[in-house]
């Protein structure tokens, strides 16, 4: 399955209406240029707030490969303690993701950063303490988007899909550059495409920096969340290093 499956239903009441959809119990508003949230991405979203729901205290999050803020803002309604950046690339992409942040009044918790990857946080002093980075980055080779998946691009951007030549360049910087805004014992969670599960349990194994993967799996039992821990933890509350 690839990443332009799975829309979910989209709401437009007149032309002048913003459009809307449902994203793990919130409404966001969409913008033509930017993705519009998938099924999968809500099965990242609701693992990362189980996960978050056994944490004592606030919680320091990050969202990267943001897009209209939907993982950023779902998480940051479930989980009340949570304090959340989230960062993206283009102009539009950031532009709409603030909007739905003050749609949604989540201003004092939900801050939206611009820049490519964790350049985006530079000087806001994230490094080592994140409790948890999330992503939905692309992940269609660019041989497909110019192929049977071109498709995707008549209604939605470039940036959003184009994984690279292999489809897995960006989870690459991901799981290497994570490492540094992580807590000890720290969570990331990331999506990625129908048959990239050995790929990026690849990635994860050599990056020496990570206890094992386990996935996530979609309503075809298919492995589209990677989800794992950065090496390190204490032995304090029952858990071990």
């Amino acid at each position: 399955m690839l990443q332009g499956d799975n829309l979910p239903d989209v709401s437009l009441a007149n032309s002048h209406s913003p459009r809307l959809v449902r994203f793990m119990d919130i409404e966001l508003e969409l913008a033509p240029d930017v993705l519009v949230p998938r099924e999968e991405t809500e099965l990242l979203g609701r693992n990362a707030v189980a996960r978050l729901y056994e944490q004592v205290g606030p919680v320091t999050i990050i969202d990267m490969c943001c897009g209209s803020g939907n993982l950023a803002l779902g998480i940051a309604a479930a989980i009340p303690l949570a304090r959340i950046w989230g960062a993206d690339l283009t102009d539009s992409t950031v532009a709409l993701a603030r909007r739905n942040v003050e749609r949604l009044s989540l201003q004092e918790r939900v801050l939206i950063r611009q820049g490519n990857l964790f350049a985006a946080l530079e000087g806001d002093d994230l490094e080592g303490r994140a409790d948890m980075i999330v992503c939905n980055p692309p992940y269609i080779s660019t041989a497909r988007l110019e192929g049977d998946s071109a498709h995707l691009l008549e209604s939605e951007p470039r940036e959003a899909f184009d994984g690279g030549p292999y489809g897995i360049s960006i989870h690459q910087r991901l799981i290497r550059d994570a490492v540094a805004f992580l807590k000890p014992g720290g969570w990331l969670l990331f999506e990625f495409g129908e048959g990239q599960d050995r790929q990026a349990a690849a990635l994860i194994t050599r990056a020496k920096a990570y206890e094992a993967v386990s996935f996530a799996h979609d309503a075809q039992d298919k492995p589209r969340v990677a989800i794992i821990r950065k090496l390190g933890r204490s032995i304090d509350d029952g858990r071990v290093r």
